[in-house]
């Protein structure tokens, strides 16, 4: 198949550059140094790719990512790196499975879930799940006696990932890990667990790192001159010119928005709407024509697709199926 054969919008990536993204983070990040987060890709055949250069622990979202990278013979070692308040799902799993809590009721729901391993959860300054680092040690405690192993500590420190300038990208980093440190001394365990492609690189605390856009990139990421490649976009047909803008098959149901327009090589992107991207572009297109779509946030881009298509040039080597979307 040929690149053109593809109906659109279709999500593709480019081989080469997934692939040295691949290798460039397995090179400085080898093994159980990075834990990959599958939220990003939701893709059990790039999960492979990510096991086969030692990546052997992988981090997830959601409960459907866990039940399939289990199914996928890809569990021997899932982190679902969210709280839960039903765990039974998680406990008939074939698989070593770990999940974070945060609270006395989501230790219980990992103790009637059946979920024996369990970091807590603490809040680093992005406000959404994890507890206080003060309350780190009782949480843990209180895990323990409950029967669970308690592992170690995570936190993400996503408010810092995207932050342009690399020197205060660093210093809210270090500012998170000052947090997770505290919480890790009352908690203890041998996993600390955090970090992001933003902060792969910068993260000195984590034992581990949960990256997972690396792999695919995006244009936010893309302007933090990290050492990986734009590899993902949304091939598209132009389906409308008029004198001063165009018209592409390619809108809101087919990108992640909540980082900004997407972007397009040799133009200017005014808007999107739902089937459709609306851009001013520097040479005259012809209705039919084909272009690519760059994202400026991969992860919901990606689960908006039921396939990612592998292309070397023109030729569509692979089409993997985006199989863990959903809950």
């Amino acid at each position: 198949m040929k690149l053109a054969d593809l109906r659109t919008p279709a999500l593709v990536a480019d081989l080469a550059a997934l692939e040295h993204n691949l290798a460039a983070m397995a090179k400085a990040l080898p093994g159980a140094r990075l834990r990959p987060h599958v939220k990003a890709t939701k893709c059990t055949a790039l999960a492979r790719r990510q096991a086969a250069l030692g990546h052997r622990g992988f981090c997830c979202a959601t409960l459907r990512e866990m039940e399939g990278m289990a199914a996928a013979g890809l569990g021997e070692d899932l982190l679902l790196a969210n709280e839960v308040a039903d765990a039974r799902r998680l406990g008939a799993l074939e698989a070593r499975v770990t999940v974070a809590v945060d609270s006395p009721e989501t230790i219980d729901a990992a103790v009637a879930g059946g979920v024996p391993e369990v970091l807590i959860d603490v809040n680093v300054g992005l406000p959404r799940c994890g507890c206080a680092p003060e309350q780190a040690g009782r949480l843990a405690d209180l895990a323990r006696r409950r029967g669970l192993s308690v592992r170690g500590v995570m936190g993400y420190e996503g408010h810092a990932v995207g932050i342009p300038e690399r020197e205060k990208r660093r210093q809210a980093c270090e500012a998170s890990m000052a947090r997770l440190a505290a919480a890790h001394a009352q908690v203890g365990g041998d996993v600390i667990s955090a970090g992001g492609t933003g902060t792969y690189d910068l993260n000195e605390l984590a034992t581990e790192i949960q990256a997972g856009s690396y792999s695919l990139m995006d244009s936010a990421y893309a302007k933090l001159g990290l050492p990986f490649q734009p590899a993902c976009s949304v091939w598209s047909t132009v389906i409308s010119v008029s004198p001063s803008f165009a018209v592409a098959d390619c809108g809101l149901k087919a990108l992640g928005m909540d980082h900004g327009n997407p972007s397009i090589e040799g133009a200017r992107v005014w808007f999107c709407s739902d089937e459709h991207v609306t851009f001013e572009p520097e040479r005259a297109l012809r209705v039919g024509e084909r272009i690519r779509v760059w994202p400026a946030h991969v992860d919901p881009t990606v689960a908006y697709h039921e396939r990612l298509h592998l292309v070397e040039g023109e030729d569509v080597v692979d089409s993997w199926p985006i199989d863990l979307r959903g809950w």
